[in-house]
């Protein structure tokens, strides 16, 4: 499940000098296959439950390859067409698939940490240009002051993003969240009360503990009568939209002005595969688009990549999220999170059947928070011993500062007898004792 080589065994296969000379391409590419082995973590297997990460699906993975064997830099559409029109039909099947906005923009990005930076970069520029405030031209130096508001459970790769356009954590506003982390809407009232000025507010679909979900419509409504920008940061969470049997927990979600989300994580496409939407064009592509002599747009050609992206060369990712997509269909995609979340409840129903177990959050989607004793210690002996029996891999958390094992679902190719095998992994860990 994770990896067997020590830091000082892999320097010692994989370092030394740069060689003076050529080496095979095969040599090189069998020695390293050889070196990294023990390395390797097994994250895309099906008993993987550390963090919320998917797998690959074959025509994603296969897709990949494709993109890596063609070695197209989807930058412009002179550049790569197929690259241009392959993100165009497949971000509007994302758009429809989830529910957004027919005129929302899309940016594939690396991850949703890049993907929040891209949505709120956005924010940051349609905020200020209504403020009279051109921040591409100008900076931000003696611009008009923006708030931001957070939950008390924002996830960090919100934080990282903003800090990258420009705000720090200390100026942000932290509204508090309920038991399940979500924030309240009563607290976000009373602080957006107190702003003066343009302000972002940041929500969240799917809390990277308890799967919980942000009050969209009450907050949406909030933010329309104060004039804020809504973002809302649903790395795996805004996946619920695709079903509708989970598709009550997004409720006005689409009425925000942008959203950032992983394929890699619920779609199970392979990593560097971020995805933005704004439903401000203009702001999105302002804030991303750059211009040189050299760089000639085709000119009436559906896309041009790097106009919504923070890069300009970057690997053409569109191929792997296209085929993901296309293989599963619209009913595959809702099967696969209907499934995982139905695998979370039976993960939580096979451990709250041993007194010694609570499960702390309400399993509403895929996270499953496990706590053994009521102790820290404890949880933490039975985390270790699960791990070290290898059946599966779970990750530790701090829940309102209790240590806790936490169970993400995500990949799909999981079965109920995984669930089954590592459920048993758990309780085995439990009721052994030094």
């Amino acid at each position: 499940m994770w990896a067997s080589a020590s830091a000082e065994a892999l320097r010692r296969a994989l370092a030394g000098p740069l060689p003076e000379q050529a080496t095979d391409p095969a040599d090189v590419v069998g020695a390293l296959a050889e070196a990294a082995d023990g390395g390797l973590v097994a994250t895309t297997g099906p008993r993987y439950f550390g963090f919320v990460t998917g797998g690959a699906l074959p025509a994603a993975m296969a897709a990949d390859w494709l993109a890596a064997a063609w070695d197209q830099n989807a930058a412009l559409y002179v550049m790569s067409p197929a690259a241009a029109i392959v993100e165009e039909v497949a971000a509007a099947w994302l758009v429809e698939l989830l529910g957004l906005p027919s005129n929302a923009s899309v940016a594939f990005a690396t991850g949703c940490h890049m993907a929040n930076f891209t949505a709120l970069a956005a924010a940051r520029h349609e905020l200020l240009r209504r403020a009279g405030w051109d921040v591409e031209a100008r900076g931000l130096q003696g611009a008009p002051p923006l708030t931001v508001v957070v939950g008390d459970e924002v996830h960090v790769s919100v934080l990282g993003a903003l800090r990258l356009v420009g705000i720090g954590s200390q100026t942000l506003v932290r509204v508090p969240a309920d038991d399940q982390g979500r924030m309240r809407a009563d607290a976000l009232s009373a602080a957006l009360d107190r702003v003066d000025g343009p302000a972002i507010v940041c929500a969240q679909a799917g809390n990277v503990n308890t799967g919980a979900f942000d009050p969209f419509d009450a907050i949406a409504d909030l933010c329309a009568h104060r004039g804020a920008w809504l973002h809302v940061d649903g790395a795996f969470g805004l996946w619920a939209a695709a079903s509708i049997d989970l598709r009550q927990f997004v409720h006005g979600v689409s009425r925000a002005d942008s959203w950032a989300t992983d394929a890699h994580k619920w779609l199970n496409v392979p990593y560097d595969s971020g995805l933005a939407f704004t439903t401000h064009p203009e702001a999105h592509r302002a804030a991303m688009s750059m211009d040189a002599a050299y760089l000639v747009r085709s000119g009436g050609e559906p896309r041009e990549c790097m106009d919504w992206t923070p890069e300009s060369s970057r690997r053409a990712r569109g191929f792997a999220v296209y085929a993901a997509l296309r293989s599963l269909g619209r009913r595959g995609v809702a099967e696969l999170i209907e499934r995982c979340s139905a695998l979370a409840r039976r993960f939580a129903d096979r451990l709250r059947a041993d007194p010694s177990i609570a499960i702390l959050n309400d399993v509403v989607l895929n996270q499953v928070l496990v706590r053994v004793d009521d102790s820290d210690a404890r949880t933490a002996d039975v985390l270790k011993r699960v791990q070290d029996e290898r059946i599966c891999w779970l990750g530790g958390t701090k829940w309102h500062d209790r240590f806790a094992m936490r169970i993400s679902v995500s990949n799909w190719s999981t079965t109920e007898a995984d669930i089954d095998r590592s459920a048993d992994s758990i309780l085995r860990g439990v009721r052994q004792r030094d």
